[in-house]
């Protein structure tokens, strides 16, 4: 199972960007999928997450401004961002716990999207 993400970019504050992730391989279900950011010198946290029926929840800092949405037939989510601001800088990584049969699942990471606002 891999998971590629794209949409990352240079973007000034104030503007948007959608970022896309999609999971491949042999893959029985996609349940919950989720978009994580690492800051320079800071640890990775959480910015949203979707569960396999659409329920979100979102960390503080994108509450208002972010929304994560998924498409299950295409086993891929998606985090449209807007107001973006000079501190959402970061490495994005989408995130999916998969279950690759009936009876096992497994948390899986993409490869990481860079996001750049400048002031």
């Amino acid at each position: 199972v891999q998971l590629q993400a794209s949409g990352g970019g240079l973007v000034q504050a104030g503007g948007s960007l959608t970022l896309s992730c999609a999971a491949s391989g042999d893959i029985f279900r996609v349940n919950s999928m989720r978009w994580y950011r690492q800051a320079p010198a800071k640890e990775r946290e959480l910015v949203a997450v979707v569960t396999r029926g659409g329920s979100a929840d979102y960390a503080d800092s994108a509450k208002g401004r972010f929304t994560i949405s998924r498409d299950n037939a295409k086993n891929s989510v998606y985090l449209q961002m807007d107001s973006l601001k000079p501190e959402d800088t970061a490495v994005y990584y989408c995130n999916a716990d998969v279950m690759v049969n009936k009876n096992y699942e497994y948390e899986y990471w993409g490869q990481g999207t860079l996001v750049t606002v400048s002031s």
